[in-house]
């Protein structure tokens, strides 16, 4: 198997939350056919060197989704140690919660993305949805988002 491009080294990304009013968050599926394993992500990606991770939120927002993002607040800083298609990976994850600045986003059930030449599909999940066997990544920020929740 060869080498990912991002195995060996320690990944800064910068990803967002958001919530609609019936509480389902926009998340990207992934599937780990190494393990057969589903999981979900919050859109976003990697900081780029002597970039802020909210700008870099802000830029992946606009570079996936064509979207602008308000409200940016900090949720945490996860580190994010894992195994994905048999590679060894390492993630520094700003996680920020935020509100689309167009609230017609939220209408939208399924919100096309791109990055690079990848096209994929951004989906409204509701918190209750996310298992063991399809969880939310990165770990830990399901605990969070069901604690916030409920403040």
């Amino acid at each position: 198997m060869s080498e990912a491009w991002w195995a060996g080294r320690i990944r800064p990304i910068a990803i967002v939350v958001f919530r609609r009013a019936d509480g389902a968050v926009l998340v990207v599926p992934g599937l780990d056919e190494v393990k057969g394993q589903r999981f979900y992500r919050p859109l976003g990606g990697e900081i780029e060197f002597g970039e802020l991770a909210a700008d870099a939120a802000r830029r992946e927002l606009r570079e996936e989704i064509d979207a602008e993002v308000a409200d940016l607040r900090l949720l945490g800083v996860f580190e994010n140690v894992f195994t994905y298609r048999g590679h060894d990976g390492h993630e520094l994850v700003w996680v920020f919660e935020g509100r689309f600045a167009d609230a017609s986003m939220y209408e939208r059930e399924v919100i096309e993305a791109r990055e690079h030449d990848a096209r994929f599909d951004a989906h409204w999940v509701p918190l209750d949805a996310f298992t063991p066997e399809t969880p939310l990544y990165p770990d830990g920020l399901l605990g969070v988002l069901t604690i916030v929740d409920k403040l």
